[in-house]
């Protein structure tokens, strides 16, 4: 089918630009250079940070309406080894991208086919560090319908970190629209049911040129997406971490609260150490009494004794995981009750399971602590009753295999 009796009613503001190196895997009609969508997908500008409710059903008829049946020709799965998928970046067919200028709004937003972004060395985010990052999935329904997790709690948590970062930020309808147009696009990356998940990657970077330190002139949104498997190699089975007593991940007044990009380049000396004798990953401590939690490289952590769940509370060096945010709400409409607050070594050593979350490991079981030379073994080799519960519950709801009472998932098609 052609690409103008595919897309009826096209509008001028979704144009597709060109990249080397993807054009051989892209669906027959996709080659063409210029695709254009329709004009009722244009990205708004927003003066407010509106409730995601009443964005949803404001943008929820005209996407829906706009997108049905446009992406057809794309639903062939994409050529690959879907049984033995890792969590490792692979190349799909396109990427969104949206830029404004300092103290501007973003607006007018477009898909390209992925590849390589020009960026001027004195870029901000190459200079100063000046970039955020979001993570978050969708699956694949049996039915072929495609969900994602609660999109609106990535956009919100976006702009909190460009608020800190001092950057422009897209508006929470901007992010999530932007997010279904890149997953649809991609629509033969999603893995099948039960496959895996595709990770969709959004970036907020300073792109402009600036050579003293101040914020960029210039920035972009980026979106990229990559179909994973489990993170850790271990699938659901345990992990074992290492507990780091001296390099610290956050302190107070800093970063740690937001998914700023140089949070995570600070923790892979650390982490790489770690992995080099045999650790899953670290978990680190306070930078201040060097005795209380804080989190794991790339996710939160909790305990379980007893009925009781505890997870190091938020205070500006732990960031604010939608998974976390999930698993709390799950456990206590499960009848556990959960405290968020200081969570001490010796506590953590004592529990009966040990657990960590994030969007992607979803939940990890944890079979061993190190901590100063000594290692602690958890019941049934860390695989407990309790984070197998909480992981069921929350994978089948992202899935689509139980009902979401929750009202966390979004279906595009």
């Amino acid at each position: 089918m052609e690409s103008a009796a595919v897309f009826s009613g096209l509008g001028s503001n979704y144009l597709l630009g060109t990249s080397r190196g993807v054009s051989s895997h892209l669906p027959p009609f996709f080659n063409d250079k210029r695709i254009s969508f329709p004009a009722s997908l244009q990205l708004q500008k927003q003066s407010s940070f509106a409730s995601f409710n009443n964005v949803q059903a404001a943008s929820s008829a005209r996407f829906d309406a706009a997108v049905s049946g446009v992406y057809s020709e794309v639903s062939e799965l994409a050529d690959m080894d879907w049984d033995n998928l890792g969590f490792g970046f692979m190349p799909t067919d396109y990427m969104y991208v949206m830029k404004c200028s300092r103290g501007g709004n973003f607006s007018k937003g477009e898909l390209q086919r992925f590849g390589n972004i020009e960026m001027n060395p004195s870029a901000g985010v190459l200079n100063y560090g000046q970039g955020l990052f979001e993570g978050l999935k969708a699956y694949k329904k049996e039915d072929g319908k495609i969900l994602l997790f609660r999109p609106e709690e990535n956009a919100q948590r976006m702009r909190m970190g460009a608020e800190r970062m001092c950057m422009p930020s897209p508006t929470v309808e901007q992010f999530v629209e932007a997010v279904k147009v890149t997953v649809l696009a991609n629509e033969r990356w999603v893995p099948p049911p039960g496959k895996g998940s595709l990770y969709i990657r959004p970036l907020l970077m300073g792109t402009g040129a600036v050579l003293g330190l101040a914020p960029s002139p210039e920035y972009t949104f980026l979106i990229y997406v990559s179909p994973v498997g489990n993170y850790f190699k271990e699938g659901l089975a345990p992990i074992n971490l290492v507990i780091e007593a001296e390099v610290h991940r956050a302190a107070p007044g800093g970063t740690g609260g937001v998914k700023t990009i140089g949070n995570y380049a600070a923790v892979l000396k650390a982490q790489s150490a770690a992995k080099a004798k045999g650790y899953s990953d670290v978990l680190y401590l306070d930078c201040v009494h060097k005795k209380y939690l804080e989190e794991v490289s790339s996710c939160n952590v909790f305990t379980v004794k007893g009925n009781v769940i505890s997870t190091p509370s938020i205070k500006g060096t732990i960031l604010p995981g939608i998974t976390r945010k999930s698993i709390i709400d799950v456990a206590r409409s499960q009848g556990f009750q959960v405290e968020e607050r200081p969570v001490s070594v010796d506590e953590l050593l004592d529990a009966d399971e040990v657990f960590c979350t994030g969007t992607a490991v979803v939940v990890s079981p944890v079979g061993s602590i190190t901590y100063l030379g000594k290692r602690v073994s958890y019941q049934n080799n860390g695989i407990g009753v309790v984070s197998q519960q909480l992981y069921s519950a929350l994978t089948r709801l992202q899935m689509g295999l139980t009902e979401d009472v929750m009202n966390w998932t979004m279906e595009l098609k």
